[in-house]
Parts: C-alpha cells; structure tokens; sequence
C-alpha cells in the first residue's frame, strides 16, 4: 500500500516539477541575456552611442587630470634629486678631514663643532 501511494505521488509530481525546472532554467537565461533592462554596453566594433558617450567622458576626464599627473611625477622626481643630494651631502660631510664638521640630521646639514654655523664645502 505504501509503495502505491509512493508511485501515484511520483507520478502526479513529476510532470509538475520538470514543468517548474524548466520554467526556471528560462528566467536564468533570459536574466543573462537582458543585461538589467538592455542597459549593458558589449565590446566590439559596434557604433553604441552609450559606449561612445563613455569612451568621450573617460578621454576627457583623462586629459583632464593630465596636469595633475605630471605635477605628481615632477614631485616625486624633485623629492627623490633633494634625497640624493642629501645623502651625498652627508657622505661628505661624514668623510671630511675636518674632525669639527659633523652631520645634523634634523636641519640635513652639515655644520661646524666649534661654532654651530654651517661648512660650506666639507
């Protein structure tokens, strides 16, 4: 009796769930091709106003930025030279014969012992 009401169950269920399953499968592939609403804009070779619109706004923000961009390098550029210098400066200053000449690294100088005043040329 049980396996009687098993098979009748299985029987009226089935068609209802491959029905369901397929009705889902649908809405998935339907929701991969839709894009929200038609909204996606695909690659290729296509005249898309959307795409040129965004390719024109991107072009333009980076033009834009451009100066900011070359300040930034032109910073880091100044900054790194100032390091340098810096750095040569007390290598020198650390092998002058001069034993009053000692390296102050607060104020990146080089300066006398005895008096305080900054050597011109360790």
């Amino acid at each position: 009796m049980n396996t009687t009401v098993t098979s009748r169950l299985l029987r009226r269920m089935l068609p209802a769930a491959l029905l369901v399953l397929s009705g889902s499968w649908q809405v998935v592939a339907h929701a991969e091709t839709n894009c929200a609403g038609g909204t996606c804009v695909f690659g290729g070779s296509s005249n898309n106003a959307a795409s040129n619109e965004d390719a024109r706004q991107s072009k333009e923000q980076w033009n834009a930025t451009r100066t900011l961009r070359e300040q930034k390098i032109n910073r880091q550029i100044k900054d790194n030279a100032r390091y340098d210098r810096t750095l040569d400066l007390r290598d020198k200053c650390n092998a002058s014969p001069n034993v009053n000449a000692y390296w102050e690294e607060k104020t990146e100088r080089c300066l006398d012992r005895r008096t305080g005043r900054e050597m011109m040329a360790p």
